[in-house]
C-alpha cells in the first residue's frame, strides 16, 4: 500500500501523520510506502526526513490576507500546489491520502480528490482551522480526537478516533525518564512551548529562574530563539539551584520522556496535549495562544473541563503561573485527582482507528 501524508505547521499535525503510518505499518501483512507532501520551509520537512520518511515540496500559502493582491498571489500559490501534488501522487501512485490540517495540506487533499484517490482527514483540535473548514469538502472519511467537533463536522463521514500517538509513548515509564533527566525525587515541571518554544512563557521563567527552580525541577523546551538566553540566566546562579534546571533547545524523540519524568506541565495548548498529556497522566496548567483563531483555548478548555489542566490567559501570564504552579504543586490530593482525570481521557487505540480508516477507505 501506498500512503502519501499532507500536514504541516506544526508538530502537532505532524506527528499524528506520523503515528497513524507508523501504525498502519504494524497493523497490516502488506508493505507500506510513504510520501509527505508539505513546504520545505516548513516544520513537516525537518520531522518528516527525521523520521525517514521521502519529502517532496508542495507550494502553498494561506488564503486569508483580506488585500486583494495578497489573496490572488496566496490563490496562485494554491494552484501551483496542486499541479504540484497531483504530479507527485501520480507518480507515487499513491491508494490513499491522509491530511492532517496546516495550509500545507490543503493542495494535497485537492489533488487527491482531482485524482479521485480517498482522502482520509484527521482534525487534530477540537476547533476546524481554515485548512480544515476547506479540506471537509474533499474528504472521504474525516476523523475527530474529541467528541465536542461532531457538532461542526460534516454528518455521516465523521467519526472520533482520539488522538494518534507514536509507538515511543507505550515504551516510556517514569523511573526510566526521571532517570534519563538524572532527576531527584523532588518534584519536577515540564515548560514547554512546542517545537518552536513560547516567548510569552519563556519571559516569565526569565523573569523569577530562581524562583521556579526553587519550587520545582524544571525540564525547559525553550525552543530556537531563548535557548542561548536560558542557559546564561542558568549560569548566573548558585549551583545549587542552576543543577535543578535542565534547558533544552528542542527535544525530538525524548519528549514523551521529558512528559512522563513530570509532575506537571506549563504549555501553549497545541492539539498535541490533548493526546500527549493523557498517555502520560500528566496534570497541566494551560496558556493558549491567542492569536490561533481560538484553537488552543477550545483545546485547552476541553482539558480543564475534563479535570486535568487549568487555563491561563496570556495576558495574565507573568503574574499568575508561578503562584498557581506552587498553589498545585502543594497539593497533594488535587494534583492526584489532575492526573487520575489526565489518564481517563486517554485513547490509546487512536492510530490504530485512523489506519482502519485508511485502509477500508483505499482504492
Amino acid at each position: 500500500m501506498r500512503l502519501a501524508l499532507g500536514g504541516g505547521g506544526s508538530g502537532g499535525h505532524v506527528f499524528p501523520a506520523l503515528a497513524v503510518a507508523q501504525s498502519l505499518s504494524a497493523c497490516t501483512k502488506d508493505e507500506v510506502e510513504l510520501l509527505y507532501l508539505g513546504r520545505a520551509t516548513g516544520v513537516e520537512a525537518t520531522l518528516a526526513r527525521d523520521a525517514g520518511v521521502p519529502f517532496r515540496d508542495v507550494s502553498a500559502r494561506p488564503v486569508r490576507d483580506r488585500n486583494i493582491v495578497a489573496q490572488l498571489w496566496s490563490l496562485g500559490a494554491l494552484a501551483l500546489g496542486v499541479w504540484d501534488a497531483a504530479w507527485a501522487l501520480r507518480r507515487f501512485r499513491a491508494d490513499a491520502v491522509l491530511v492532517t490540517g496546516g495550509f500545507a495540506s490543503v493542495p494535497v487533499a485537492i489533488a487527491g480528490r482531482l485524482l479521485r484517490i480517498p482522502v482520509i482527514l484527521y482534525q487534530p483540535d477540537i476547533e476546524p482551522g481554515w485548512a480544515v473548514r476547506q479540506i471537509y469538502r474533499v474528504a472521504t472519511r474525516i476523523c475527530l480526537t474529541h467528541a465536542s467537533s461532531l457538532g461542526g463536522a460534516p454528518r455521516g463521514k465523521s467519526v472520533v478516533t482520539g488522538y494518534p500517538l507514536r509507538s515511543v509513548f507505550a515504551e516510556v515509564d517514569r523511573p526510566m525518564a526521571r532517570a534519563h533527566f538524572d532527576l531527584n525525587g523532588s518534584p519536577t515541571v515540564l515548560v514547554a512551548g512546542a517545537v518552536q518554544g513560547a516567548r510569552r512563557i519563556n519571559d516569565t521563567l526569565a523573569a523569577d529562574l530562581a524562583g521556579w527552580l526553587e519550587t520545582a525541577q524544571i525540564i525547559h523546551v525553550t525552543g530556537p530563539g531563548d535557548y542561548r538566553r536560558m542557559v546564561q540566566l542558568r549560569d548566573a546562579l548558585p549551583p545549587t539551584l542552576g543543577y535543578r534546571y535542565r534547558p533544552f533547545e528542542y527535544l525530538g524523540d525524548d519528549f514523551p520522556m521529558a512528559l512522563a519524568a513530570a509532575d506537571l506541565a506549563v504549555s501553549r495548548a497545541g492539539a498535541s496535549i490533548l493526546g500527549e498529556y493523557p498517555a502520560t497522566s500528566l496534570p497541566a496548567v494551560l496558556v493558549p495562544l491567542p492569536m490561533a483563531g481560538g484553537l488552543q483555548l477550545a483545546n485547552a478548555r476541553a482539558l480543564e473541563e475534563a479535570g486535568a489542566a487549568v487555563v491561563v490567559e496570556d495576558a495574565e501570564t507573568p503574574e499568575t503561573l508561578l503562584p498557581l504552579v506552587r498553589e498545585i504543586l502543594a497539593d497533594a490530593d488535587r494534583l492526584d485527582g489532575m492526573r487520575q482525570r489526565a489518564s481517563a481521557a486517554a485513547q490509546p487505540d487512536a492510530a490504530r482507528n485512523i489506519a482502519r480508516a485508511i485502509w477500508e477507505a483505499r482504492r
